[in-house]
């Protein structure tokens, strides 16, 4: 069947006028439509993501109601013929939408499942699998991506992101059935059957006790007068990171009004990420108009935390790594000085974020756990302890993508969580008569300036087999230094091994397989090579740590200009 045929297809079966309508308006575009129906969106452990519009290559009605259908059928098999599954969504077009025929396609098919009354974070979907005994739960969002962007995460009963096992058979459920086939039903009908349920104000308000419980100088926020500018970048932040901070006794908040409301088109800037600046840039510009002390930024589902420091007359714009440090370092201090720190305590970092920290876990006593990107794999690291009775063991995990998690309530990681954490430290610091940017300083005097850098090179529109070719080229030779500093480490995680250069030495890294390389440079420096899962762009990651800052940023440069020439 031709890609104009199948469209034709699309326009009898759909009942939405307006996905008609696009495929009317490009029946004579081949490329258009090829774009759309060559290949279907994939479903893996993130589960879908993609552009909102008409065809199997977008997200729409028609790939949520059949991705909604192989969760169906995976669940009824797993548990015998019913189940239950937990659903939220975000602030962004259609979410609402989406998640509502989830719950009615699940419904059809004599699933139960219990959703949100109104937008929640990812976090609190996590929550609310565990808190509910679900047997799997459906988050609709696609995190930080531009507003023409959607997705569609399915956590598994744990509440992490689910197994790549599971996706492998959810996606063999959902490719047995034609599109259209999917069975489903009105929502206000399923939720009148009993087979929707909304969930009740008494979860949620377990899950801010379990968060509070995560608090360590439990009144300091109250104590301290700080002045917090925040924004929910136009997403589900806004009502659960005040709450949480109100009641711990903040009541100096200033909130970046043009980002306060939910809008899915995120109308102040083109990517509503807190890692880029365009984001934070009402809200830098708020910072010095009131003279905050802190500006903190969540993304859209409330997963992310971007955080602006008071840097003496000035602004420090704070990197996810550096907001890493300085909460592992007050977590450390704080539990020691208050006799909770557990024995043998456990904090986990993917390998894509700063080595610092492992220096600074050592001299707490704490062990520093390294696993894959992806939060999943932080969570993992939590159910393993769980499994022995030791999740108590677990103080703090984190990506260097802006990402953190300190306690075991939820397996994602959490702004809410984040947010309520960063104020507290700056209180207790503040306490002490110090700045959070006079702390970091003084740990990179410390520990030497560790300085990273994340460059993404984008393949748009390019052959699919760029960037695996790539990855075949620099497998088939190994570079012998970067901005010339020699490569004494060399780790393919393809292969699960790691080369010590100078003797030879082999040993397993003991994690998953997963499509990266890193090269261990003299000195401390580092350049990691990593394929984006979700998007057609290749991450290299830099580290350098030289004796100042400038000389680390310097270095920075030359092995960003040389990375960037491997990869041609």
């Amino acid at each position: 069947m031709s890609y104009r045929e199948e469209a034709e297809r699309w326009i009898l079966r759909m009942d939405d006028e307006k996905l008609k309508a696009e495929l009317q308006g490009i029946l004579d575009n081949e490329k258009a439509l090829e774009e759309r129906f060559a290949v279907p969106m994939e479903f893996g452990t993130a589960g879908l993501r993609g552009v909102m519009g008409a065809g199997p290559a977008m997200m729409n009605v028609y790939t949520v109601r059949q991705a909604t259908q192989g969760l169906a059928d995976f669940v009824r098999a797993k548990t015998g013929g019913s189940g239950l599954v937990a659903i939220s969504y975000d602030s962004r077009n259609n979410s609402k939408l989406f998640a509502e025929e989830s719950a009615a396609v699940l419904a059809a098919n004599g699933v139960k499942s219990v959703i949100y009354k109104e937008l929640m974070p990812t976090p609190m979907l996590s929550f609310a699998v565990r808190d509910s005994k679900a047997d799997a739960g459906i988050m609709v969002t696609a995190s930080h991506n531009p507003a023409k962007y959607n997705g569609y995460k399915v956590y598994g009963p744990d509440g992490c992101q689910m197994t790549i096992e599971d996706a492998n058979a959810v996606l063999v459920q959902i490719r047995s059935h034609d599109i259209f086939d999917s069975r489903t039903m009105d929502f206000e009908k399923a939720v009148e059957s009993g087979m929707v349920s909304y969930i009740g104000d008494d979860l949620i308000e377990r899950y801010f006790d379990a968060v509070e419980e995560c608090s360590i100088n439990k009144d300091v926020i109250g104590e301290q007068d700080i002045k917090l500018v925040y924004s929910p970048l136009n997403g589900t932040g806004n009502k659960p990171v005040r709450h949480m901070l109100g009641r711990k006794g903040l009541k100096n908040i200033v909130v970046v009004k043009e980002q306060e409301l939910p809008d899915g088109d995120f109308p102040t800037c083109t990517y509503p990420n807190p890692e880029m600046l365009p984001a934070l840039a009402l809200g830098l510009k708020l910072c010095a108009e009131e003279d905050a002390d802190l500006f903190i930024a969540t993304d859209p589902d409330a997963d992310r935390t971007g955080l602006v420091i008071r840097d003496g007359e000035g602004y420090r714009v704070l990197t996810g790594n550096e907001i890493g440090i300085l909460l592992l370092d007050y977590i450390c201090k704080a539990r020691t000085e208050a006799g909770i720190m557990p024995e043998r305590p456990v904090a986990v970092r993917s390998i894509v974020s700063t080595s610092l920290v492992d220096r600074l876990a050592a001299d707490y006593g704490v062990e520093m756990r390294k696993v894959l990107t992806g939060f999943k794999f932080i969570g993992e690291q939590i159910l393993h302890l769980e499994q022995t009775g030791e999740e108590k063991r677990f103080i703090f995990g984190f990506e260097e993508s802006m990402g953190y998690l300190s306690g075991s309530y939820v397996r994602d990681k959490d702004a809410v969580l984040a947010s309520m954490l960063v104020c507290e430290a700056a209180s207790y610091w503040k306490s002490k008569g110090k700045t959070l940017a006079e702390i970091l300083d003084g740990i990179y005097e410390k520990y030497g300036w560790y300085r990273n850098r994340v460059i993404s090179i984008s393949f748009e529109g390019a052959d699919p087999d760029t960037m695996p070719s790539i990855m075949r080229g620099l497998r088939r030779s190994i570079p012998e230094g970067f901005a010339c500093r020699k490569v004494e480490e060399y780790t393919d995680y393809l292969t699960g091994e790691e080369l010590n250069i100078a003797s030879g030495e082999k040993k397993q890294t003991g994690l998953p397989s997963s499509d990266v390389l890193e090269y261990g440079l003299e000195g401390g420096a580092k350049v990691i090579v990593r394929p984006s899962g979700t998007e057609p762009k290749m991450k290299i990651y830099l580290t350098a740590k030289e004796s100042t800052e400038a000389e680390s940023v310097e270095l920075l440069d030359e092995l960003e200009a040389d990375a960037r020439e491997a990869l041609k």
